[in-house]
């Protein structure tokens, strides 16, 4: 039996973590892959205060960790496959232990968004990449694409010219929705260049990528573009699927809670890229966590109170 079980170990989950374990919770974290979430697989986040030369994704996540371990927070490496919400006392289901719990944070996260053409699956791990950072290498010399409108995809694409020889940025709309400085940094790099509203209909190859099937939006004409490589970058989508049946969501499955983090079912919490958020950062998962984990504790004691 916990006080409390974080399900997603990314910045948002092991915030609520420190906080919970710091503040006497009998806290577990249940995390299906390595702590750190997406924000791991960052080359360097320097955006996050404190780090005036900027900080590898990695480190920044993995001292997160540590100081979570440090404070008595217990870690279970299993995915989650369903929950049972409806007493007061919750239980988590993974493929292998049920977790019994007095409240939950629910700070999964998200994942990328793919692009539902074919060959995305076929050619997934074999030219198809959702990770600059883990797959760059790869590319030496290499020409590739990059599939996206934001800022991701600008940032990402820019990364790549340390591998590749050439980098194609591939945007479906007109113009990028990134902060000024990516989009004059991406500019100003000779081996990136552009191609506005266009969209990827087909990832074609042999044994791995070789060609894209473009699509120009507005005349419809198709051309070809032969490359090495196609990382994508289409936003993200919630880990809602073990949530859905018990927590409220949007109409893109972003689960939602009140100003104090609070999801429609009672003593259960939500934080991070997970739920229906205006800025999807490290700094806003991290805020994120330290209040969810500080609702779990009022939570709690009124509960305490109650059963007095």
């Amino acid at each position: 039996m916990y006080d409390l079980a974080i399900i997603g170990g990314g910045p948002a989950g092991l915030t609520a973590a420190i906080y919970a374990a710091r503040g006497g919770l009998k806290t577990v974290v249940l995390e299906s892959m390595m702590p750190g979430g997406q924000a791991a697989s960052a080359e360097k986040i320097d955006n996050y205060p404190g780090f005036p030369q900027g900080i590898s994704g990695f480190e920044l996540t993995n001292a997160f960790y540590q100081q979570a371990i440090n404070h008595g927070a217990e870690f279970i490496f299993e995915t989650v496959t369903k929950m049972d919400l409806t007493e007061t006392i919750k239980k988590i289901y993974t493929d292998q232990r049920t977790i019994e719990c007095r409240a939950v944070i629910i700070a999964a996260g998200s994942k990328p968004r793919t692009l539902g053409v074919k060959g995305e699956d076929t050619f997934h791990g074999r030219g198809v990449s959702y990770c600059a950072t883990c797959d760059g290498a790869f590319f030496k010399d290499k020409k590739v694409a990059v599939v996206g409108g934001g800022s991701m995809a600008l940032v990402e694409g820019e990364y790549l010219t340390k591998f590749a020889s050439e980098v194609i940025i591939i945007n479906p709309r007109n113009q990028f929705r990134a902060p000024q400085t990516a989009l004059e940094k991406a500019q100003n790099n000779p081996k990136v260049r552009f191609i506005f509203e266009t969209a990827v209909e087909e990832i074609q190859g042999e044994e791995k990528v070789e060609n894209l099937l473009l699509r120009q939006v507005k005349t419809n004409e198709k051309t070809n573009l032969p490359v090495d490589g196609v990382f994508v970058y289409m936003g993200t989508q919630p880990n809602t699927k073990f949530a859905v049946a018990y927590c409220q969501t949007d109409d893109k499955g972003y689960i939602i809670t009140d100003q104090l983090l609070r999801t429609n079912v009672e003593g259960v919490f939500a934080a991070g890229d997970i739920r229906n958020t205006p800025l999807r950062q490290v700094a806003t998962a991290v805020g994120d966590g330290a209040l969810a984990a500080v609702q779990v504790e009022k939570y709690l004691s009124s509960q305490d109170k109650k059963e007095k």
